[in-house]
């Protein structure tokens, strides 16, 4: 049979990949990249940068391929047996990867390349790629030996099973759930998430409202729902996800304990004191100790204005809503209405402005603006009626015939069971200068858990959700834009994880300007846009609680850092998160909160020792906004010629170079960290570079 897992020349057919056709596919893939392997090698290839790419990068770069379509359709359209098929061979590319990465043949011609006096004239990005390949060599165990090299590659093995398992028990729990509430419970929930749960439950053929842990269903509740128990019962169930206080096969609590154990094991073979050494490697932080204290610092400048707010909503809880003791699960339901009584504005409010179709308009003609690029509806083989397709273009120059084409990717939207929670962007394919001399551009994935469309109304976003596609974006902008030709420094690869949110950052900040706002609003009804004093109620809100959520991503961040800069602590995870909160919380958490159970970034999605990186890029983001803003004091936000200095400076650079030079390269300085406290409302010192 035709297996469409080795046609990949050009788009995936996604319409036609079935689980098994899975297996067939790695067999002949890693066939060919084992015998790259070996080719590359041996006599016959010299250390020559081209030669080796020519051999083995063509073969690796298809394996690769092949193997991001399985799983990215594991992610966004899961089946038992897609499921089987992915378990089943998860460990067979995990295995050549972990080989190939620590064969001391190929280790030896990489090093020899680099060592050559050509090394000196090769240009900067194959230059950065060289050394990013040298570096990573080291980080995959290719300088040990014996049982050490051994027990190396069974730890990779046993991490990439452990990691999977983590993520499905999380999609698991989450699809587990679902609560049938009568209309009567849902008093104060919106219309529009009332209707979509009494279809939900229509379409099961029972009566009622079917209630999810999925985010469309679950946080409308928390934040609008006036029945207490019910929050209660929704909160309750969703910070005990896939942990000891839900069905058992789905407690990720072992897993947690044994992923820590083998990432501490594995920073001790490679001659680290912990995985937090290992993890900071490729980062910009230096230093897990520097890490901890950039969060601390945070914590220190956010912690005054939190207490105040803490105390108000309290006094606000118990005196307007006859809360006489605040709980987790009523912290979103008394912050809304705190918020709607001191600014008169409601995030329920704006919400019919923002209609999906509108918004997605207006985006693509913001980065048209700013970005000197064309964004078009395209077509290609898509895994769900709901996910659409684009391209991106270069307008064609003076004396051009046509367009020339920067990238493309998907938009798969909407939540739905068996799509994993979160929203997120991977690259299916990257641009590169193939061998032989055919240009390949990049091709992405963007991938939202948005409320779906109900009986035939048009989508609508939250402003909360329009700031998460405007983050999304940015990562695919950082993919597509790009005009580095090295596979491994082109888009996002090859730049240090603690910068990578910058892009994703950046973007948000336009989600709050009155200028761009215009172009994205049209009331669903009337088609009006968003009325200015609505969107002034809305700037005025922008900074409530503001400390109250430096705090939690600092409680995040600083859990996170010190599981994997503390060997042993796998041994105790509560006592550590329990004096981390001590530390820095002030919002009590519940004994059987177990938040932990849930965190895929860390277990299961490539942030372990790295979940400050929000908060790190976020310093960079709010930098490199800054500039806009100034030329919004001359004109306007959307400034060409700014934006191009950016794109130039950031997203075409990829990772061809340091994200610290690409960030001077755009502000001419180290950034600061003044224009993130300011935009948050914690300004209250002189400008700090960091």
């Amino acid at each position: 049979m035709d297996n469409p897992l080795l046609q990949l020349d050009a788009l995936p057919a996604y319409e036609t990949i079935r689980p098994e056709h899975v297996g067939p596919a790695v067999d002949v893939l890693l066939a060919e990249a084992n015998a790259a392997l070996e080719r590359a090698v041996g006599d016959a290839v010299p250390a020559d940068y081209d030669a080796l790419s020519a051999v083995l990068d063509v073969a690796t770069e298809r394996l690769s391929r092949a193997w991001g379509v399985v799983r990215h359709l594991n992610a966004v359209m899961d089946t038992p047996a897609l499921r089987a098929a992915y378990t089943e061979n998860l460990p067979r590319i995990t295995e050549f990867h972990t080989r190939m990465g620590a064969d001391e043949r190929l280790f030896a011609k990489y090093k020899a390349v680099l060592a050559a006096p050509a090394a000196a004239a090769l240009k900067p990005a194959r230059r950065q790629a060289l050394a990013h390949a040298v570096r990573d060599f080291v980080l995959a165990g290719a300088e040990l030996q014996g049982e050490a090299r051994q027990r190396f590659a069974q730890i990779q093995e046993r991490q990439a099973e452990l990691s999977r398992q983590f993520s499905e028990h999380v999609l698991d729990a989450t699809d587990g759930f679902a609560h049938y509430a009568s209309e009567a419970e849902l008093d104060g929930v919106p219309d529009d998430v009332v209707q979509a749960a009494k279809a939900a439950a229509q379409a099961e053929g029972l009566e009622g409202c079917k209630l999810t842990l999925h985010f469309p269903s679950y946080f409308p509740v928390m934040q609008y729902g006036r029945n207490r128990r019910l929050r209660e019962k929704l909160y309750t169930a969703y910070v005990t996800r896939a942990s000891e206080l839900g069905p058992v096969a789905l407690d990720n609590g072992p897993l947690m304990r044994e992923l820590l154990a083998l990432r501490q094991e594995e920073a001790k073979l490679l001659g680290r004191a912990s995985y937090a050494e290992v993890s900071l490697v490729p980062k910009m932080a230096e230093s897990a100790q520097q890490v901890i204290g950039f969060l601390r610092d945070l914590a220190k400048r956010a912690r005054p204005g939190a207490e105040r707010d803490l105390a108000e909503l309290r006094a606000f809880a118990r005196d307007q809503l006859g809360l006489n003791e605040l709980q987790a699960w009523d912290i979103p339901f008394a912050s809304e209405r705190l918020k709607e009584q001191r600014y008169a504005f409601s995030d329920q409010e704006v919400k019919p402005y923002f209609v999906q179709e509108r918004v997605l308009d207006g985006l693509f003609r913001i980065v048209e603006t700013l970005f000197e690029v064309r964004i078009r509806a395209d077509e290609a083989p898509v895994w769900h009626p709901s996910v659409r397709f684009f391209r991106i273009e270069r307008p064609a120059a003076t004396g051009d015939a046509a367009p020339r084409l920067l990238g493309q990717f998907y938009l798969d939207p909407h939540a739905r069971p068996g799509k994993r929670p979160g929203a997120w962007m991977d690259g299916t394919r990257s641009r590169w200068a193939r061998p032989g001399g055919s240009l390949q551009t990049p091709v992405a994935h963007l991938v939202c858990n948005f409320a779906p469309p109900v009986e035939g109304r048009p989508a609508l976003l939250t402003h909360d959700d329009v700031q998460t596609l405007f983050h999304e974006f940015g990562h695919g902008l950082h993919h597509l834009l790009t005009q580095v030709d090295e596979l491994g420094v082109s888009g996002i690869s090859g730049v240090e994880w603690d910068a990578v949110e910058l892009p994703s950052q950046f973007m948000e900040n336009l989600c709050w300007e009155w200028e761009v706002l215009q172009r994205l609003s049209a009331h669903v009804d009337s088609g009006e846009p968003l009325p200015r004093v609505l969107f002034d109620r809305m700037l005025a809100a922008k900074n409530f609680h503001s400390g109250l959520q430096m705090l939690r991503q600092v409680e995040f961040s600083l859990i996170d850092m010190r599981l994997h800069a503390e060997p042993g602590s796998e041994q105790d995870i509560g006592a550590l998160c329990d004096a981390v909160r001590a530390e820095v919380a002030i919002v009590p958490t519940p004994a059987f909160n177990r938040f932990l159970h849930g965190f895929s970034h860390i277990f299961a999605g490539g942030y372990a020792a790295g979940y400050y990186s929000y908060k790190w890029a976020e310093v960079l983001s709010a930098d490199a906004w800054s500039a806009f803003e100034e030329a919004a004091q001359r004109g306007s936000v959307l400034d060409t010629a700014t934006g191009k200095r950016y794109r130039e400076s950031v997203l075409e650079a990829g990772g061809s170079r340091s994200a610290m030079e690409s960030f001077k390269s755009f502000r001419g300085r180290e950034p600061r960290i003044d224009a993130l406290l300011r935009h948050q409302g914690l300004d209250d010192g002189p400008p700090d570079a960091v």
